[in-house]
C-alpha cells in the first residue's frame, strides 16, 4: 500500500501539490492527469525518493519493490532477451549463484538456489520474458540481437518491458505509449488489466486511461483531487463539480456585491454603523471561491485550403521493396478523394509508415505508378519532424520562413493559438520540450494550408489538451486525412474508415477499432497457441524426459492445476456480482429510487467487475494451455 498523509510538495519556490491525503492499495490502477508542470512527474520521484516532500509523509513498505521505466539505456553488450531478463533481478543472481555452486559442486546451495527459482516462478521466467518482446513488436530475429543496435524508439520499448518483467509491488509508468504503435497499446493494456500490484501511470492518452484506470488522481491548481473511475467517469465528474463551483461563485460574487454596496452607503452614517458593521463581518465570513478557469490554452483552425481536387492522388497497383527481394507493400491500389478520412491500421514493420511516405513522396515506388493533382498540397507530419527544425531560430523566424510578409502582430496571433505566448515566440527552440517542438511543427503544417494531411502518429509528446485541440481542429478541416497513430481517441474523432496494412496489402478494415482490438487479442491467442504447440511437435521424437525434469514437469502441473480451479471458483463469484448490477440497471424502477450518483457508481462497479473477469479468464486460459503443453511432454 501507499499512503499519502498531509503531503505537500514543492519545486523551488512554487508549491504543487498542497496537504494531500489518499491510499493506494493493490491491483488499483490510478492514473495521474494534469497540465504539464503541475508535479505529476515530481510525484513520481517523490515516491522514489528523488524528490523530499516539503511536509507530510508518503508510507510505503520497506520490502515492496517498485519498478519504473527508465528514460535512457546506456551502452550494453546485452541481447534485447538478456536485457528484458534482467528486470528480474533476483532470478539474475539465483542464476548467477546456480553456476557458482555447481562448479563448487555445493549441493545444499544448489537445492536452496532451485527452490527458491521454483518459489518465484523463474523457470518460466524465459517464457515470460520471449512473450513480453513478442508482444512489444519485435520480430524473433530481433531478440538476441544487441541492444546498442535499436533505435531509440526500440530502446524505449525495452525499458517497458524490462519494467514489467520485474516481480514489482508498485509500478510507476511515464508516458508509455509514446513510442509504441496502437496494436502494441492494446498489448500493454490487456497485460496492465492482470498486474496484481499497484499502478501508477502518467498518460496523455485517454484511451489507454479509459481502458486501464480505476482512479483518477487530477493535478490542479495546487490540489491534488482523487475521482472513481477512468478518464471518461473523471471528466464527467470534473463537469460537474466545476459547474457547482461556476455557480457558488457567482452566487458568491452577487452577496459580496450586495454587501459592500451597503457597507459604501452606510458606513459613514451613525444611524446605519451598527448594520453596516454586521454586513461588514458578513462580508468577511463569505467562503472565498475561486472561478472556473479554462483549462485548454490552445483554439486553433485549418485554414481553408486553396484548392481540393478530387482525386487528390491515386496510386495503380503500387509496390515498395528495400533490395529488390523482399517487397514491404505489394500491388497497392488506392485513391484519396477530398472526403477520405482514413485510419490505418497494422502491426509494427508491416508498412503503414511506408505507405504514408509513398503518398507523401519520400518513397518512391519500386513498380506501379502514383499519379498526383497538379494542386495536391500535402501537410506531412512525420514522427521525427521535429528534426526539420532550426534549434537555434525561435519559433516567429520558423514561421516568417514560410510568410516573408507576414506581420509580427499576425504571427504573434497565430502562433498564441498553438500555446507560444509573449517572449516565449522570440525564444530559441532548442531548451523547448519535446511536446512544445512537435506543436510548433505542426502549427507550421497548419499555416501552409494543405488540402491533403498525412499524420504519423501526430500526437507523440503532446498532452491531452492539444490531442483534443487537434481532434476538434479536424473536424472542420475540409480536405482528406490520412492517420496513423496509436491514440485510439483521435482514431476514432477524426477516422471514418480504417484500412489494414498487412502481409504486403492494404485491405479495409470492416469494424470500428473495439473490433479491432479483438481481433488483435484473438490473434496474440492464436499465436500464443501455435507457439506453445510447435516445440512439442519437435521434441516429442527425440527428447526423454529424466526423472529430474519430470519432477519439476509434475510440479508444475499441479501448480496450474490449482491456479485453474482457483480461477473457475474467481469466475463464477464474478459472474454472480456481475448478474446482480445488470439486474439492477435493467429495472426501470431503479432510475426512480436511486440517485444519479449510485446509478453511475453502479456502472463503475461493473466494469471494473467484468474487466477482471476479463483477466482472470484470460488467465484461466494460459494455464489451461500450459498444463495441457505439460500433461502431452509427460504423456511422450
Amino acid at each position: 500500500m501507499i499512503e499519502f498523509q498531509g503531503l505537500t510538495i514543492r519545486m523551488n519556490a512554487n508549491i504543487l501539490i498542497d496537504n494531500f491525503s489518499f491510499s493506494i492499495t493493490p491491483r488499483m490502477r490510478v492514473g495521474l492527469v494534469g497540465k504539464n508542470g503541475t508535479g505529476k512527474t515530481t510525484l513520481f520521484n517523490t515516491i522514489l525518493g528523488r524528490h523530499e516532500p516539503d511536509k507530510g509523509e508518503i508510507h510505503i513498505p520497506k520490502s515492496a519493490v517498485i519498478a519504473e521505466v527508465a528514460q535512457e539505456i546506456h551502452n550494453t553488450e546485452l541481447s534485447a532477451f538478456e536485457y528484458i531478463l534482467s528486470g528480474d533481478a533476483e532470478l539474475v543472481e539465483l542464476r548467477e549463484a546456480e553456476v557458482s555452486a555447481l562448479a563448487q559442486n555445493d549441493a545444499n546451495q544448489i537445492a536452496h538456489i532451485y527452490a527458491r527459482i521454483e518459489e518465484i516462478d523463474g523457470y518460466r521466467a524465459d517464457s515470460r520474458a520471449y512473450q513480453l518482446l513478442d508482444g512489444l513488436g519485435f520480430k524473433v530475429d530481433d531478440y538476441h540481437k544487441p541492444v546498442k543496435d535499436f533505435s531509440g524508439g526500440w530502446r524505449m520499448r525495452l525499458n517497458i518491458g524490462k519494467a514489467l518483467m520485474c516481480r514489482s509491488d508498485i509500478l510507476l509508468l511515464d508516458e508509455p505509449t509514446n513510442h509504441l504503435d496502437f496494436e502494441t497499446v492494446v498489448w500493454v493494456e490487456n497485460w496492465l488489466k492482470q498486474y496484481p500490484g499497484i499502478l501508477i501511470v502518467i498518460s496523455h492518452d485517454r484511451d489507454f486511461l479509459d481502458n486501464i484506470c480505476t482512479q483518477i488522481i487530477h493535478l490542479y491548481q495546487q490540489k491534488a483531487t482523487v475521482y472513481s473511475g477512468n478518464y471518461t467517469a473523471f471528466l464527467r465528474l470534473k463537469a460537474e463539480k466545476l459547474a457547482h463551483q461556476q455557480a457558488q461563485f457567482e452566487k458568491n460574487e452577487k452577496t459580496r456585491a450586495h454587501l459592500q454596496k451597503f457597507i459604501d452607503r452606510f458606513s459613514a452614517k451613525a444611524t446605519k454603523a451598527k448594520q453596516a458593521q454586521s454586513r461588514v463581518k458578513a462580508l468577511e465570513k463569505l467562503e472565498d471561491i475561486a472561478p472556473v478557469v479554462a483549462e485548454n490554452e490552445f483554439s486553433f483552425q485549418f485554414q481553408k485550403p486553396e484548392r481540393v481536387p478530387d482525386p487528390l492522388i491515386r496510386l495503380d497497383h503500387v509496390s515498395f521493396s528495400y533490395d529488390q527481394n523482399h517487397f514491404i507493400l505489394k500491388e497497392i491500389n488506392f485513391t484519396i478523394t477530398p472526403e477520405t478520412r482514413v485510419g490505418i491500421l497494422g502491426r509494427n514493420g508491416e508498412g503503414k509508415s511506408t505507405l504514408i511516405k509513398l503518398i507523401a513522396g519520400e518513397n518512391i515506388p519500386t513498380s506501379g505508378t502514383i499519379i498526383a493533382s497538379e494542386h495536391l498540397k500535402v501537410g506531412y507530419f512525420s514522427q521525427h519532424q521535429v528534426e526539420y527544425l532550426t534549434l537555434s531560430e525561435s519559433p516567429i523566424w520558423h514561421l516568417t520562413q514560410l510568410d516573408p510578409q507576414i506581420t509580427t502582430q499576425d504571427a504573434r496571433n497565430f502562433l498564441g493559438s498553438f500555446g507560444f505566448h509573449g517572449d516565449k515566440v522570440l525564444e530559441a527552440i532548442a531548451p523547448f520540450s519535446g511536446g512544445e517542438k512537435a506543436r510548433l511543427a505542426l502549427a507550421l503544417i497548419v499555416y501552409q494550408k494543405p488540402n491533403l494531411l498525412l499524420l504519423d502518429e501526430p500526437t507523440n509528446h503532446l498532452d491531452i489538451d492539444m490531442r483534443e485541440a487537434i481532434a476538434i481542429a479536424l473536424q472542420s478541416f475540409s480536405g482528406a486525412v490520412l492517420m496513423v497513430s496509436h491514440d485510439a481517441s483521435l482514431l476514432e474523432l477524426c477516422c471514418d474508415q480504417f484500412l489494414l496494412v498487412a502481409h504486403q496489402s492494404l485491405k479495409e478494415f470492416k469494424g470500428d477499432l473495439e473490433d479491432y482490438r479483438q481481433y488483435l487479442i484473438e490473434q496474440n491467442r492464436a499465436t500464443s497457441r501455435a507457439e506453445k504447440s510447435a516445440p512439442i511437435a519437435e521434441k516429442k521424437p527425440q527428447h526423454h524426459l529424466d526423472r529430474e525434469e519430470r519432477k519439476k514437469l509434475q510440479t508444475e502441473l499441479r501448480r496450474l492445476t490449482k491456479e485453474i480451479e482457483q480461477a473457475e471458483k474467481k469466475l463464477e463469484k464474478l459472474t454472480i456480482k456481475i448478474e446482480e448490477i445488470e439486474q439492477v440497471l435493467g429495472d426501470p424502477a431503479s432510475y426512480e429510487t436511486l440517485s444519479p450518483e449510485e446509478i453511475l457508481a453502479f456502472d463503475q462497479d461493473k466494469n471494473a467487475l467484468e474487466a477482471e473477469s476479463a483477466a482472470v479468464e484470460e488467465a484461466w486460459l494460459n494455464a489451461a494451455e500450459e498444463r495441457e503443453m505439460i500433461t502431452e511432454k509427460l504423456e511422450n
